[in-house]
């Protein structure tokens, strides 16, 4: 079955482009017609990352930027606008997961990482282009939380802490941006797999040592489809479509929502 071309003559900027999800995510919207432009932190996976894109027939081009750095957040806003002309469409997906440790023994400067890439990171992107899309008269925007931002899990302070702030930047600027003809959701992943996001959490929970997981990765796994209602982990292909879904004109009035893609935990 062909997918439909939603967004020819569109711009989308993603962010954690080399990434899994920011990768999939990109493929989705250069299948469906979207000229893209994806930014990373690393020079060589987001050389790749853009090679596989333009392969859908589509203008694609790779920035490489720290989005801890606003000034060079802006700069690369500034490159990527003067390069197509605008931006339609934010996925703001670069973020760092953390370590696993219980509160008490936190590191101080792993948690003040994961603060600085997921909410510091995420709002110079969403400021930076927000300015753009004022200007332009419109644009959506889609901000990558997390199940861990809804219910806290265990040994993730850090990366909950984040999310959650993910989602209140999402309620908010969904307001704040309202007036300008800007929607702005988020999406929440829980456990997504396999690969090495799913692994590493497996392994890192097992380790932490605490009453909530076995020490044995393995029961870690079947211990976390079991709290899933299908009882499976979601596959990173389950989650552009949602992505898509609202940025799409079949969401034009959904504006400030956070959809979960959880497999129906709550």
């Amino acid at each position: 079955m062909s997918i439909a071309k939603r967004f020819a003559g569109r711009t989308i900027m993603v962010t954690g482009a080399a990434g899994n999800i920011g990768l999939t995510t990109a493929l989705r919207f250069a299948e469906e017609g979207a000229s893209v432009a994806l930014v990373d932190l690393k020079q060589k996976e987001l050389d790749d990352a853009v090679s596989r894109v333009i392969t859908h027939g589509v203008t694609a081009r790779g920035y490489v930027c720290d989005v801890t750095d606003p000034s060079a957040v802006r700069e690369t806003v500034e490159g990527i606008t003067g390069d197509f002309g605008r931006i339609d469409l934010l996925f703001n997906n670069a973020g760092y997961q953390g370590l696993f440790q219980p509160a008490h023994n936190y590191p101080e400067d792993d948690f003040a990482r994961v603060i600085d890439t997921n909410v510091n990171g995420l709002f110079y992107v969403l400021k930076a282009v927000a300015e753009h899309m004022v200007a332009a008269g419109g644009g959506a925007i889609v901000n990558s939380a997390s199940m861990a931002g809804v219910g806290g899990p265990p040994n993730m302070v850090a990366y909950a802490a984040s999310k959650f702030a993910v989602v209140g930047i999402t309620q908010t600027a969904s307001k704040d941006l309202a007036p300008h003809n800007i929607r702005v959701n988020a999406i929440s992943p829980a456990y997504m797999g396999p690969g090495y996001m799913w692994d590493r959490q497996v392994n890192l929970q097992a380790e932490a040592g605490t009453q909530y997981f076995s020490s044995d990765p393995k029961k870690v796994a079947e211990e976390m489809i079991s709290a899933v209602p299908l009882r499976r982990v979601g596959s990173i292909d389950e989650i552009p479509g949602a992505v898509a879904f609202l940025m799409s004109d079949d969401a034009s009035y959904i504006t400030g929502v956070n959809i979960p893609i959880s497999g129906g935990i709550l």
